[in-house]
């Protein structure tokens, strides 16, 4: 194997403590420094992963922010801020802070206002920060200050929604807002619709790039300054429309300034000077390759946007196990495929996600059937809404905390009409690196109260594929959630079972104390029933549940009636989830049997180095559940426990 980056020396970005740092540099020792960042930040993701192609993509274009703006008095609110990895090391957060990024006692992977005041505005989805940044231009307005809000959006984020009505209201709320628009054609995966392609013609016309080209050489005759600068870019303005179509950002009153070289320091810095200057909104098109300085990412762009730790220079996985059990996107992804080959009303929705959700085997397999919309789930779920009402069997696979962002449609256009929509809950549970934008902790909260939803959980990966057959043939919306990673090595059967809805599985009897567990917790209770067993000689059986809504009461009543302990495990918040649904079906029954819910608490759930330390950190260790469940049956009243215990 080839041996990692080293930690690079101290050099130039050693001595940056922050943005007054880098403004002292003569322009001269920029280029070092860009280099530098790049080799810190290859070094410290090839050991713990991270968001390495979006990272490399901006320094150049991070510098030139900080060279011409004063953070943190002027704002930078950076799209989803999987970018911010260069403004954190130039605002204070290098060094032996930045060598735990992404793991437990070190900076987030993204930005957050509680980290530093540098971060302005904390972000994990796409799509918002045009509103947030012009939320802040007209608050600052109506202040009277006059500090610089800048916008940094991916071009993948004009795809959004939210992005566009943004867009819409720039002009009627301020006359003084920055954006960026830093085109890499790439948000996670290729780039796709109709905005991509306008993009791809604004910075591809060659007459008019040949001729800009042959003006600005015209105009750098001239001594340097704002007023020559002001007329240069008045001439771009008025005569672009002559060689492309009419700027679309112009139509929604911004000035537009570009295509701009992303990775040209000092065109970067005249342009964002002239911005500084403008009287009106200013959008500057900046194109930047994603990955640049690391050939594996450049090549791969969609494998290396959020990478695992890697060799840098083969770019291969540095974690990949001979014999390792597949994860459950993987199985996920090859199973929709087969049942898509066999079923031409069998579509796949993702909403910018093909590899992360395994779509890509759909895509690959039959790509007639698979549809990417860009980062775009309301429209995927509407999209999906209407295939279904032509008899189509959509299958939306969308991470859980994505799904957020949907919700309206969900309940307005799927739930309301009992379209058989199929939505695959990708992420359920922890994303632990990644942090509280990411965990999927709340989709059952938000789920359980929408009326004709069918919500399951599998096991492992034979029952997540037993569970996509049987909500291929519900009547009405069915939804799946799974975690991130590696499933449990269970073997695929070669014809999937159609599950009865409603009915949990019991996989373990019991007498003293019966374990409901849903999900990836399953393996987790049955480890912990023989534990107890040993331990303090009890009788503990464990549940299946399989499926959250509708409950099996009938079960779940039964045992009530005659175990003295029930326990809920989940991976989910406890405010609503699964245990929840427990209590309302003892309460609707008029039941009062003793009951413990293990599940996470009513908090946002920082980021950590992995699943195991943030579980500890909350009390929800293997130790921890087992003295929680002891303590909970020595603590029942003597007529609660059965006389022969």
């Amino acid at each position: 194997m080839n041996q990692p980056f080293p930690t690079p020396p101290a050099g130039l970005l050693g001595a940056i403590r922050g943005p007054a740092d880098v403004k002292a540099l003569p322009p001269a020792k920029l280029p070092q420094l860009a280099q530098e960042i790049r080799e810190e930040l290859i070094a410290i993701t090839a050991k713990s992963g991270g968001h390495i192609g979006p990272n490399l993509g901006v320094v150049e274009l991070t510098l030139a922010l900080h060279r011409v703006f004063d953070s943190p008095t002027d704002q930078f609110v950076f799209d989803v801020a999987h970018q911010g990895y260069v403004h954190k090391l130039l605002t204070g957060r290098g060094g032996d802070s930045f060598q735990k990024l992404r793991q437990t006692g070190g900076p987030s992977g993204f930005l957050s206002r509680g980290e530093s005041p540098h971060d302005s505005y904390g972000a994990g989805h796409a799509g918002t920060a045009l509103s947030a940044a012009l939320g802040m231009a007209t608050a600052r307005d109506l202040r009277g200050s006059h500090e610089h809000v800048v916008a940094v959006c991916g071009d993948a984020a004009f795809t959004c929604g939210i992005t566009l009505e943004a867009l819409n209201n720039v002009v009627s709320s301020t006359k003084r807002l920055i954006v960026i628009l830093n085109d890499n054609e790439w948000s996670i995966a290729k780039n796709v619709g109709a905005i991509s392609r306008y993009l791809n013609r604004l910075s591809t016309s060659p007459t008019y790039n040949r001729l800009h080209h042959d003006v600005e050489a015209f105009f750098k005759r001239f001594p340097v300054g704002v007023e020559m600068n002001r007329v240069y870019h008045k001439w771009k303005r008025e005569t672009k429309d002559f060689f492309v179509e009419s700027s679309l950002f112009e139509k929604f009153g911004l000035r537009y300034l570009g295509p701009v070289d992303g990775h040209n320091l000092d065109t970067l810095v005249k342009n964002l000077e002239f911005a500084r200057h403008c009287d009106v909104p200013v959008l500057i098109h900046v194109l930047t390759k994603k990955g640049k300085g690391l050939e594996a990412a450049l090549e791969h762009p969609e494998k290396f946007h959020g990478s695992g730790p890697f060799d840098p220079v083969s770019g291969e996985s540095t974690k990949l196990h001979a014999g390792a059990p597949p994860n459950y996107q993987e199985v996920f992804g090859q199973a929709l495929a087969r049942f898509a080959r066999a079923d031409p009303n069998v579509v796949g929705i993702t909403a910018a996600m093909p590899s992360g959700t395994g779509l890509s085997h759909l895509a690959t397999a039959v790509p007639r059937q698979f549809f990417d919309v860009g980062i775009a789930e309301e429209h995927a779920v509407l999209f999906a809404a209407g295939m279904a009402t032509k008899g189509f069997r959509p299958v939306c696979a969308i991470y859980s905390t994505f799904l957020q962002r949907a919700y309206d449609p969900v309940i307005h256009d799927i739930a309301l009409q009992n379209l058989p929509v199929t939505f695959c809950l990708d992420r359920a549970g922890l994303s632990p690196n990644d942090g509280p934008t990411h965990h999927g902790l709340f989709d059952l909260a938000y789920l359980r109260c929408v009326p004709n939803a069918v919500i399951m959980q599998p096991k492992d990966e034979d029952e997540l594929v037993d569970m996509l057959h049987t909500s291929l043939q519900l009547s009405g919306p069915g939804f799946i959630r799974y975690p991130r990673g590696a499933g449990t090595g269970a073997k695929i059967k070669d014809v999937p079972t159609t599950l009865p809805v409603g009915l949990a599985q019991v996989l373990r009897e019991g007498s003293n104390i019966m374990i409901w567990a849903l999900g990836n917790m399953v393996q987790d209770a049955l480890k912990l029933a023989e534990r107890l067993s040993a331990a303090e000689n009890l009788s503990v059986g464990v549940v299946n549940a399989r499926f959250v809504k509708p409950l099996d009461r009938a079960l779940l009543l039964s045992h009530a009636a005659c175990i003295p302990l029930l326990v809920t495990m989940e991976d989910h918040v406890l405010a609503g989830g699964f245990g929840s649904a427990v209590l309302e079906a003892l309460q609707d029954a008029d039941c009062p049997a003793a009951v413990e819910r293990i599940g996470w608490p009513d908090k946002f759930i920082e980021h950590g180095t992995n699943v195991e330390v943030l579980r500890a950190a909350y009390g929800l260790s293997a130790d921890d559940i087992h003295r929680r469940i002891v303590a909970r049956w020595r603590n029942l009243r003597p007529e609660q426990v059965e006389a022969d215990v």
